[in-house]
C-alpha cells in the first residue's frame, strides 16, 4: 500500500480555482512543465504533517479547531508568478498572495497547534503560494522575464475570500489527488 501524507491548507474558493485553470492553460502553451497541478488541486499550505498515525491525526484536528475558533475569514489578493530551485530549470512554478498579516497569523496559529500535537514540521521561512506546475523541460533555459506573463493575463487585481482551512490527504494514485479529511470554517468577515 502507498504511503499517504497530510497537511494543513487554505482552501480557495471554486471560481478562484476556475479562474487560475484559465491562466494556466494559456501558460501551458508557452512554459513547458513536466506537470501541471489539477485545478482542483490548487491552494496554499500552512503545515505539511507528513504520515500521520490516526490518533496523532485525531489530536491535531482537535488542536487545530481550538486555536482557530473565532479566527475570521479575509481577503486575500493575487500578486505574481514565481519560482523555486534554479533559475534555469526551475523545480516549482507558483502564484503568490500579495503580504497578509491575517495570513501570516492564521498560519501561526495552525503550525503552532501542529508542533504541540507532536508533528515536527519544516522550518524554512514562510513563504505563502499557489505550486501551478512542476519540473521545467523546455529545451531553452528558463528565463525570469517569463514570469511577467501574469500582468498580460489578469490585468486587473484577482481578489477572493478565505473562509476554510483543511486538513488534505495525499492520494498519488489518484487526480485530483488531495482529498479534503477536515474542514474549519472561519467566522464569516464584517464588511
Amino acid at each position: 500500500m502507498q504511503q499517504t501524507h497530510f497537511f494543513f491548507a487554505v482552501k480557495l474558493p471554486e471560481d478562484i480555482k476556475l479562474l487560475i485553470k484559465e491562466t494556466c492553460d494559456k501558460l501551458r502553451e508557452t512554459l513547458p512543465f513536466s506537470t501541471w497541478v489539477h485545478h482542483e488541486d490548487l491552494h496554499i499550505t500552512l503545515a505539511f504533517l507528513g504520515n500521520a498515525p490516526a490518533d496523532k491525526l485525531s489530536n491535531v484536528v482537535d488542536k487545530v479547531n481550538a486555536d482557530l475558533s473565532g479566527t475570521r475569514g479575509f481577503r486575500l489578493e493575487m500578486n505574481k508568478l514565481g519560482i523555486f530551485g534554479k533559475e534555469e530549470s526551475p523545480r516549482i512554478f507558483w502564484l503568490d498572495t500579495k503580504e497578509s498579516n491575517e495570513l501570516l497569523t492564521l498560519r501561526e496559529k495552525v503550525f503552532t497547534a501542529c508542533i504541540e500535537a507532536g508533528f515536527q514540521l519544516e522550518t524554512r521561512p514562510f513563504k505563502p503560494h499557489i505550486t501551478l506546475a512542476r519540473k521545467w523541460t523546455g529545451s531553452q533555459h528558463f528565463h525570469k522575464n517569463l514570469l511577467d506573463v501574469w500582468m498580460e493575463l489578469q490585468p486587473e487585481p484577482l481578489l477572493f475570500n478565505i473562509n476554510e482551512v483543511v486538513l488534505y490527504q495525499t492520494h498519488l494514485d489518484k487526480t485530483p489527488k488531495y482529498e479534503p479529511k477536515t474542514i474549519f470554517q472561519l467566522e464569516k468577515e464584517i464588511n
